[in-house]
């Protein structure tokens, strides 16, 4: 860090298994990755080629060799995984994974109907050769999965071989663990979280009030994914406690300035607490 600041929670290092930020790559062009790399690659741990957009970018190969070359780990998107299975082209995906030297794949059902048990056996067979993530819940905002189900899919994926799950919320965070505003289904993450550990969960979080709400929930190192590239920064600042929506959460209040604790702020009319 550029200087020294006391009370801040403690950040994971990289490589980490918690406190993930996934990063959505939505079809950037090789001077953009570029760019965002230069600032923000200390604080991604991995990134998704969102959907199929791998199919159509021109400099696939270049654009991974940039991400490899950073030290990013770069995976396909779901969704392009669903395309090949529901023409039959498992082995085909496969190959493409060999032939681009791809060290994690992306399982996920939220487009199609694919038996549970049958994606059980894509993840093992995936895990035998790449790290695995799992995706639990639909794209469709009207189907609305049973906290129990959420929960028995992520306990069998996890014992398939994938290394997390990841919670559907798409890139715009409105569906699965949300409502259509983007509100939190708080009592179905809190649900999940009884039998899930946190840190086998990789929550879908584009939105920064969806960002707070998990940090003040678990922590700062919480997993977060379908972060945009320019909202990386942001929320590492969000996760430190450096940005206003976080800014006590991780402060110990009787050690601060007095003329910031609470009793003071009530005996004299004009100071303010800082805003979390």
């Amino acid at each position: 860090m550029n200087y020294d600041l006391s009370q801040l929670p403690e950040r994971t290092a990289k490589p980490r298994e918690q406190g993930y930020t996934m990063v959505m790559d939505k079809g950037m062009s090789l001077r953009e990755v570029e760019d965002f790399l230069e600032v923000s690659a200390t604080y991604t741990d991995v990134v998704k080629l969102g959907w199929a957009t791998s199919y159509v970018v021109p400099n696939l190969k270049q654009k991974l060799e940039i991400y490899r070359a950073a030290g990013i780990p770069v995976y396909f998107g779901g969704t392009l995984f669903e395309a090949f299975i529901i023409r039959n082209q498992f082995d085909d995906y496969r190959r493409l994974l060999d032939n681009f030297g791809m060290e994690y794949a992306e399982v996920s059902d939220g487009s199609i109907d694919l038996d549970h048990g049958r994606k059980c056996e894509y993840i093992r067979e995936l895990s035998k050769s790449v790290r695995v993530l799992s995706e639990v819940g639909s794209k469709d905002a009207e189907k609305i999965i049973p906290p129990y189900k959420w929960i028995s899919q992520m306990e069998t994926e996890l014992q398939a071989g994938a290394i997390k799950v990841i919670g559907e919320a798409r890139e715009g965070g409105n569906v699965g663990l949300f409502r259509s505003t983007g509100e939190v289904r708080s009592g179905l993450v809190e649900e999940i979280l009884t039998k899930i550990p946190s840190e086998r969960i990789i929550w879908e979080a584009p939105q920064k009030a969806q960002q707070v709400w998990f940090i003040k929930l678990l922590g700062t190192n919480v997993n977060l994914g379908n972060i945009a590239p320019n909202e990386v920064v942001s929320l590492e600042t969000i996760r430190l406690g450096l940005r206003g929506d976080t800014f006590t959460h991780f402060l110990d209040m009787d050690a601060v300035d007095p003329m910031f604790h609470p009793a003071a702020k009530s005996t004299k009319p004009g100071t303010s607490m800082p805003r979390g």
